[in-house]
């Protein structure tokens, strides 16, 4: 709709942060590329103009464009207003299982696989809480705080995305988790008290699930397996796996048996170290009375 030669209420790039397709990941430019085609090949059979359509579907004319041109990754409510609007019977609206899958950075894609696919993980974190604990507002204070910056569509996808792996808790049967954090990320007020309280909370909620091992590495324990960095661990129903960590061969993910031994042998040392869960949970209840 126009107003005095204005676009009013139609979604631009602004409304839309994060929807950039990333020009290095080869698979998801061809799949965004494809997907945009056959939306302009069915407006076009449809007989109706970019500008139309936009306002049809609540979108403003360049986004449309930018969309059928496959430089903006569509969202799946768009797809499902084209499908409507353009009578596609579902097939535009079926695209939203592909374009989902290239949602997300290829690194970030590679490692939702594989943690889709464990049946145990492990992580022992250091520096941060793990990404995998994280809330929306923790994440985001984490990624806009780094330096060179991101820009805010960076920002706003690489949130998405790790909040996208949270999907390892819906999974039914459910993986064994088991993480162990340290203090200091744990005090540290990131994002503000509220920001930093419901961070909190949601420790205490991952952590009283019952497929979840969630502890606390305290800080008079002066020497422990994991000083190098972070460690993690994920294990296969084939009985494979693979680990990574910050201080072991070159932070290069491993599957070698005798390379896993390693990360293992140092993985069991720390969490025989940290608190025991229910001491750890305690200690979290004890810092959030505290904010």
């Amino acid at each position: 709709m126009r107003v005095d030669g204005a676009t009013v209420g139609l979604k631009d790039e602004r409304d839309e942060p994060g929807w950039e397709v990333d020009p290095d990941d080869d698979w998801g430019v061809a799949v965004v590329a494809t997907v945009g085609r056959q939306l302009k090949l069915r407006r076009e059979a449809a007989g109706m103009r970019a500008a139309e359509f936009g306002a049809a579907v609540g979108y403003g004319e360049d986004l449309v464009y930018k969309i059928e041109g496959g430089k903006r990754i569509p969202r799946p409510e768009y797809l499902d207003k084209a499908d409507e609007v353009l009578r596609a019977g579902g097939l535009l609206s079926a695209m939203k299982e592909d374009v989902k899958r290239v949602r997300y950075p290829k690194k970030v894609r590679d490692l939702a696989k594989l943690e889709a696919q464990a049946v145990e993980i492990g992580v022992y974190a250091c520096h941060s809480i793990s990404g995998l604990l994280q809330t929306s507002e923790h994440a985001r204070t984490l990624i806009e705080a780094a330096q060179p910056p991101y820009s805010q569509d960076e920002v706003e996808r690489m949130v998405a995305a790790r909040m996208a792996r949270r999907s390892v808790y819906e999974r039914d049967p459910a993986p064994a988790l088991s993480f162990v954090l340290e203090v200091a990320p744990l005090r540290r007020p990131l994002g503000g008290t509220m920001v930093w309280r419901q961070q909190l909370e949601r420790l205490l909620e991952v952590g009283r699930m019952r497929n979840v091992t969630l502890q606390v590495m305290p800080t008079h324990c002066e020497v422990h397996s994991g000083l190098d960095g972070k460690i993690e661990l994920l294990k296969f129903a084939d009985g494979t796996a693979v680990g990574r960590s910050d201080g072991a061969f070159n932070g290069r993910p491993v599957s070698d048996l005798r390379q896993l031994r390693i990360l293992e042998l140092r993985y069991g040392t720390i969490r025989a170290q940290a608190l025991p869960p229910r001491e750890s949970l305690a200690f979290i209840e004890q810092l959030l009375g505290e904010t």
